[in-house]
């Protein structure tokens, strides 16, 4: 079966619903996160080897998704939104699987842990981030409503406060790096060199979360002012 077959067999004529399934996947990779830093903070690196594989599996099973909705999409939708629209949402969504890949990666092969009065922030601050991908799955799940609606009605009004939510929420994480990276720079005299600059790295992948969610949101509200 092509791929383009595959995808319309599981999921109808419409992109919509496949785009939906590759955000859940998105999402449910991201939030392995809290349980991998739980092990790490614990410095339990069978369970944390463990959980960075299962990351790694599902950042390939939503990879597979994406290539075969990729090739699926006709040039010419006859939809309410563009395929470039619909590409650019995929893209920031498969940035976050692919991010969370990379901060289980690194942090396991270099057997990486927070200096122990920095768990409990660092905790909430991948937390928080989870809660701006998890905000950004939950507005996705809109659009096939917003595509019966022809993107009017109560169903914008909706989706726009959704995506204020995930502002919101992606402001707090831009704040909890602030607090975490000063945290750093208070300890890094401390610590060896090398894993100051592994760890600001990241810091800096975590914030990326929040961002690239931020972003999925605002491609939203670019396609509702269309």
């Amino acid at each position: 079966m092509s791929p383009k077959s595959y995808i319309f067999s599981m999921f109808g004529s419409s992109p919509i619903r496949p785009m939906q399934q590759h955000m859940a996947k998105v999402q449910a990779c991201a939030t392995q996160l809290i349980p991998f830093f739980e092990a790490v903070n614990a410095e339990d690196w069978a369970e944390a080897r463990r959980i960075q594989r299962t990351i790694a599996e599902m950042e390939e099973s939503a990879d597979q998704l994406k290539r075969q909705l990729r090739m699926s999409l006709p040039s010419g939708l006859m939809m309410a939104m563009s395929r470039r629209d619909l590409l650019q949402v995929l893209t920031m969504q498969d940035r976050i699987a692919n991010k969370s890949k990379d901060i289980a990666g690194l942090m396991m092969g270099r057997q990486m842990r927070f200096p122990p009065n920095m768990g409990s922030m660092m905790m909430a601050f991948v937390q928080r981030c989870i809660d701006a991908i998890s905000q950004a799955q939950i507005a996705i799940n809109e659009l096939d409503e917003l595509l019966e609606t022809g993107f009017r009605g109560r169903e914008v009004s909706l989706v726009e406060s959704m995506v204020t939510k995930l502002d919101e929420i992606e402001s707090d994480t831009d704040r909890l790096q602030v607090v975490v990276r000063d945290a750093m720079f208070a300890l890094e005299k401390e610590l060896h060199p090398v894993d100051v600059m592994f760890m600001y790295q990241v810091i800096d992948w975590i914030g990326d979360l929040g961002n690239l969610a931020q972003r999925v949101g605002s491609r939203l509200e670019i396609m509702l002012a269309r």
